[in-house]
């Protein structure tokens, strides 16, 4: 039975931040473990929610309705409403989900939410610059790290900067164990660089990988 992943959509949900990450998570070709995710997108309601780019979504699930057993991952792309003191009701699953051993990923605003969640306090972690978390009032300015993605030590918060939704996805590929280590050293260098030999790595990869007894 696939794992779920919780994609959490809100009105001003900037859309290209969680675009790799669910495009992989998706797709089960390549997978170590092909068919082994599946993604539903969780809202507050079952209202239809408006990205930042004008598209609608129909939510799968509401909060209420999730637990982290029934959870692989939460994922918390950024959007508006963060800094507009919106998305407090999907914090508190945050902490659920992180008391429970069941990692949660944000980028761009949602690293806001996890810093006024206290969930950022002791962990290593990233952002959109480290002012921007400043002005939460959180504790974690320490563990402040000037990359693109970090995961934390205990594998349980992925956080990136709005400019870094492939690094994003490729942490979060890394810490589910989406793909084998060959795999996703490819991926990441096609999508990072453009250059063929890349391309041709992964489809040496995808034909090794159909030929039965490798």
């Amino acid at each position: 039975m696939p794992q779920t992943i919780h994609l959490y959509v809100f009105d001003t949900l900037a859309d290209w931040e969680h675009g790799y990450a669910v495009a992989g998570l998706n797709k089960p070709a390549m997978q170590r473990q092909p068919g082994r995710f599946v993604v539903r997108t969780v809202a507050e309601s079952k209202a239809p929610i408006v990205t930042m780019g004008g598209v609608r979504i129909q939510p799968d699930l509401t909060l209420d309705q999730i637990r982290p057993n029934d959870s692989a991952l939460l994922l918390l792309p950024g959007g508006d409403a963060w800094d507009e003191g919106r998305n407090l009701a999907v914090l508190e699953l945050a902490r659920t989900w992180v008391s429970a051993n069941v990692p949660v990923a944000a980028i761009c605003g949602g690293t806001a939410g996890l810093a006024k969640a206290g969930l950022l306090d002791t962990r290593r972690h990233t952002s959109n610059a480290p002012i921007y978390l400043d002005a939460t009032g959180y504790a974690g300015g320490p563990y402040y790290e000037e990359t693109r993605a970090v995961t934390s030590e205990d594998g349980l918060v992925i956080t990136a900067g709005s400019m870094w939704p492939l690094e994003f996805a490729y942490e979060i590929f890394r810490r589910l164990g989406v793909y084998d280590a060959e795999v996703l050293a490819a991926w990441f260098g096609l999508f990072s660089t453009g250059e063929p030999q890349h391309f041709a790595k992964l489809m040496e990869l995808a034909g090794e990988a159909a030929t039965p007894g490798t």
